[in-house]
């Protein structure tokens, strides 16, 4: 390996509308952080992001606003956007990039102005070749399925803010449905059901946090019941309330029955050859949102198919467009192709 080749590694990156991961080629995943930025309102220069920016969140003063520049997988704050990207590359690998390919995963129903918004962010960030791949194709290699087999594998891939169902067979998706509900919709549901029942107002980060700790598809064994701190809407001053895994789940089951419905319209849609081999071989959930308790579960009860959690579904995609940048010749035909216009 020359000189020139160790300033050049290539990038792999799971641009995420709640996580940023980034791979590099050799090293493996080397940041996963939230996709969150805290910038000078006046100057618009970025004063921190991921973590740092996450503590900020709720908690800023007017000179100072903290945003998400990702909404439904796709990028809603372009110059934001590119800052974030620009800063974080930089935060993992101080070395200019200018040499660098870079595959980006994105959403598969994202459209060709998005597409185009994801390559002249990465661009401007300095890459000098931005490809992209579909976030369920990315999480299919990540998680070790032979994508290039005659054999058909259903994904279902819940991040933060798209469900990306795909049914994958010889290196490409033969039928999808990406749907803008998925974990921010959840937090969303939560949010709204403490307005609603218990005349409380509570933060985004707050409701993840409920989400993650007593949140469930199905009924849970043992029920919990947990406190939660909020600002009380008729009197303003905080409050403390409690509520059950029993409420949650009644206020998350709408955003589960709809990312439920759209794996019965793809699986609706699947040729019955490759429906006999997702019969036979399972469904397999990726991303955040395969964490949530008894999904897995749920999808089972209603689809009567097996369905596995991978293993560290988190990453998933970002290890299997890790994969792809390390071995680009191999994985070309399962990238985005350019539209020519």
């Amino acid at each position: 390996m020359g000189i020139f080749n160790i300033f050049s590694s290539d990038i792999a990156m799971d641009l995420g509308t709640a996580n940023t991961l980034i791979h590099i080629k050799g090293k493996g995943i080397v940041l996963n952080e939230p996709s969150i930025v805290a910038f000078d309102k006046n100057s618009k220069k970025i004063i921190a992001l991921g973590n740092k920016a996450k503590e900020m969140q709720g908690r800023e003063h007017k000179e100072i606003r903290v945003t998400r520049p990702m909404r439904d997988g796709v990028i809603a704050d372009f110059e934001i956007a590119e800052g974030m990207i620009r800063a974080f590359i930089k935060k993992v690998s101080p070395s200019p990039i200018a040499n660098r390919r870079i595959i980006v995963a994105v959403p598969s129903g994202i459209t060709e102005v998005e597409k185009r918004a994801v390559r002249d962010s990465a661009e401007h960030a300095g890459a000098k070749e931005v490809h992209l791949i579909a976030e369920p194709m990315a999480a299919a290699i990540g998680i070790g399925i032979d994508v290039d087999a005659p054999v058909g594998n259903m994904i279902i891939d819940i991040g933060g803010g798209t469900t990306e169902i795909a049914v994958i067979a010889l290196s490409g998706i033969v039928n999808e449905e990406s749907i803008r509900i998925a974990g921010d919709e959840m937090n969303y549901a939560i949010v709204q059901h403490f307005k609603k029942n218990h005349n409380i107002l509570i933060g985004e980060r707050t409701a993840e946090g409920i989400k993650c700790e007593v949140g469930s598809a199905v009924p849970l064994k043992e029920e919990m019941v947990i406190q939660v701190k909020g600002r009380d809407l008729v009197g303003g001053i905080p409050k403390t309330t409690e509520v059950s895994s029993v409420e949650i789940r009644e206020a998350l089951n709408e955003a589960v029955v709809q990312i439920v419905d759209a794996v019965r319209q793809a699986l609706e849609r699947t040729p019955p050859e490759l429906s006999a081999d997702i019969l036979d071989r399972g469904v397999m959930l990726t991303g955040g949102g395969a964490l949530l308790k008894g999904l897995d579960e749920r999808i089972r009860m209603e689809t009567n198919l097996p369905v596995h959690v991978a293993e560290d579904p988190l990453t998933a995609v970002a290890r299997g467009a890790g994969k792809v940048i390390d071995n680009l010749n191999h994985y070309s035909r399962v990238l985005i192709r350019n539209r020519r216009y």
